[in-house]
Formats: C-alpha cells, structure tokens, sequence
C-alpha cells in the first residue's frame, strides 16, 4: 500500500492545523522562524516605502512585476500539495523502484530523472516539500541508505530549475527580462540543464551513490503501489500533465495555466476529499516573502548596493563576462540567498546583455548548494529531512555541495556559450 501523505506539513505553505483550544497566541508560538522572516522582510519594504527610503514609483513597478509571480506561485504549490495528496509522487516514486528491479545503478538512474521531471515541471519548491518525504518513506521501506535518495532530491531541485520558467522564480524573472516564453527558454537552456544534471549525477555517484557509500549491493522493490482514490489519482495526474502542455504548447500566461490546473485539482478534492481542503494549503509565507524580499532588495540597491554589484559583475557579455556572472550570482547566494542574489544582480546588468543575464541565472539555480540557507528549496528541505529523523552531516553538505557548485555551474556557463 502506497503511504498516506501526512497532512499539514510544516513548511509546505502553512504551520500545520492548530489544536483545539489555541487561540491568537497558540498560533503565534506555532510560527515558523521562516514565517518571522518572510513578514519581517514585507514589513522592512513597507516601512521603506512609507518613509521614502524607496520612492512611490519605482515601489508601484516592482509591486506590478512581482502580482503575476505571487498568482503562479500560490496556485502551483497548491496544486502541487494536493497532487501530492492524492499520492500521484507516492505511486511514481513506487514504480521507480519496483523498476530498478534491486539494482543500484537502475534505481540511481531513476531517481536523478524522477527528481529532475518534477524540478522542472513543478517547481524546486515542489521537490523539495513534497517529494523529499515521499523518497524517504520510500527509502525506509525498502530498506536502503536514505541519505543517498535525500542529496538527490534537494541537489536537483536546485541544479535541474533552469528549463522552465515554471521550474525556478528566478526563471520567471529572467524570461520575462529577455522576452523569452517556456519555449524559447527551453531553447536557450537545454544544453545548460543537460550538463548541469551530468554533472550532479557525477558528483551524487561519487560522493553518494557508489558502492563504499551507500553499504549494500542490492535492495528489495517493494511491492506494486495502491492508491487510496484511483479516480482522484488520475485526474490530478492529468492536470499536471495539462498544465505542462499549456505552457509549452499553447501561448498562455503562467499564472493562468497554473490557475486552471489548481481549480481541476481543487474541485476534484471538493467532491472526492472535501475535508482535505483547508487554508494551510496556501503557502502564505512565499506569498509575504516574495513582495517584501523585492521591495527590501530594491531598496538596498537604490543605497549602494547596485554599485558594489556593478563592479563585481562587470558588463563584458563574452564567455569570461559569463564566467564572471554566474561566478558572483553563486557565491552571493551562498552567502544571502538566490531570489535576493537574482534581483540584485538583475538590476545591474546592461539590458541589452542576454548572455550575461542568463549566466547569472545560472550561478543562482545551480551555484546556491554550500550553505543551508542559499535558496528556500534548501532550508525546506533540511525540514523535512530533521522532521523524517534523517541526520544530514553539515561539513559533509558544504563539502560536497562546494565541489558541484564550481563544477556544476562552470559546465552549465559553458554549456551556454556553446548553444549561444
């Protein structure tokens, strides 16, 4: 029987249902130190504002940019998280390894694409909250190392978001930048995403995978997954796979192609499921966080920081100019996070320098791998790995993932120049 995926998981859009009794105080106590920081930060750029420390005008253009982003990504983890729900991760994750049939280097294979598919196509968000628990689950009852199955999922949550302006919102921004749609994008970074996913599966082998590290030769496949609602299975099944269709085939908005696919979803679990429907499904600390985080950042830009960024970055648009994006855009978003390290570095660019951009897009999806807190992907994930009872070696994280972060993002820079 396929598991049940507990509902109201911390980090996955709300602090979980509160007991009976809690009143206002019980709910405050309950707040993750996420959520502090996300309406701290909307209460820092609100406060610029009313000051003027961030003008009127340039405060409304941001707030205009950043409506349809907030839009998307409500309605993607909501689908996302009910999608999850209805055990569409918990079957296919059954299936990949049932189909490594006991062998390592199969279900090693599996793995890096199952993660790879749902980075790309939902969210790294979505990998990180949603299937980090499905494959540790997984991991117990088959009775394999779940340490290997946990860098898998949250290395290529970040290093396989750069197909898709769906994968990353750090892609949203920058496609919107260059005017590309989710097929132009993905016509731009193909051959980046490739490598970058080479060269993950090369270091999560080494580091990881291999026989000295993962202390077993072969592992039981467990038996044939049975979801709990067939019927419900199927139809968020195929508004997922709608909801990819829309926005590569069909010249539709993100928010609006993600919107219809959460009402599919939504009014399915309406007549199915109804209890499951609840407002912790909304992941109200991304919607805080991400408005305040870009009035905070045009904030600091407007008072010195985009002139240190303009040295740092440059404006050469060649492949030593790219090197030089991606090499800033990482090592700033190990040292803050990539959504700041993004907009921050965005702003400095020549709108003109496409290449550049891109580059820089790269340093922040695949570069932030070093510290716990380089993207929000991560420090999800840690999450969820502390709440399963899986122990993540910190000096072994910053050590491996340093060694992917330079490889990684050399090999996809390179990769973009190649494609041009």
């Amino acid at each position: 029987m396929v598991r049940e995926v507990p509902e109201g998981r911390p980090g996955s859009g709300g602090t979980g249902d509160e007991g009976p009794g809690e009143g206002p105080r019980g709910w405050v106590r309950g707040l993750h130190p996420l959520d502090w920081l996300a309406g701290g930060l909307l209460a820092l750029g609100l406060l610029a504002v009313v000051t003027g420390l961030l003008p009127e005008d340039p405060a409304a253009a941001e707030m205009r940019r950043v409506g349809p982003l907030v839009v998307f990504l409500g309605t993607v983890i909501v689908m996302a998280e009910l999608t999850g729900r209805a055990q569409v991760f918990d079957v296919v994750a059954a299936w990949v390894a049932r189909a490594g049939r006991g062998r390592y280097p199969l279900l090693f294979g599996l793995c890096v694409a199952f993660a790879s598919l749902t980075t790309i196509t939902l969210n790294l968000d979505t990998t990180a909250v949603l299937l980090t628990p499905v494959m540790l689950a997984l991991a117990t009852r088959v009775g394999i190392a779940a340490v290997p199955l946990a860098m898998t999922t949250v290395w290529l949550a970040n290093t396989a978001s750069l197909l898709l302006p769906v994968s990353n919102l750090t892609n949203l921004l920058a496609a919107e930048r260059v005017a590309l749609s989710p097929s132009g994008l993905a016509a731009v970074m193909w051959l980046p995403q490739l490598a970058a996913i080479a060269m993950t599966s090369l270091w999560l082998w080494v580091f990881y995978w291999r026989r000295g590290r993962r202390g077993a030769d072969r592992y039981t496949p467990p038996g044939p997954p049975v979801a709990r609602d067939p019927v419900l299975l199927r139809i968020c099944a195929v508004a997922c796979g709608g909801f990819l269709l829309a926005i590569l085939l069909a010249d539709v908005p993100l928010w609006a192609a993600s919107s219809a696919a959460m009402v599919v979803v939504v009014v399915a679990f309406a007549v199915r499921r109804r209890q499951e429907l609840r407002l912790s499904l909304v992941p109200w600390r991304l919607l805080v966080l991400v408005p305040g985080m870009f009035l905070v950042v045009q904030t600091v830009d407007a008072h010195g920081l985009h002139g240190l960024l303009e040295s740092a970055l440059g404006s050469g648009n060649g492949f030593l100019g790219m090197l030089r994006s991606a090499g800033v855009g990482a090592g700033l978003s190990n040292v803050l996070n990539n959504l700041p390290a993004y907009l921050a570095g965005e702003a400095v660019v020549p709108a003109g320098n496409h290449e550049q951009l891109l580059a820089l897009l790269i340093g922040v999806n695949v570069g932030p791998l070093v510290t716990p807190w380089a993207s929000l992907a991560t420090l999800l994930w840690f999450e969820r790995c502390r709440f399963h009872g899986t122990r993540i070696a910190l000096g072994r994280f910053v050590s491996t993932g340093l060694v992917l972060s330079v490889t990684g993002t050399a090999a996809a820079v390179c990769a973009l120049a190649l494609v041009g």
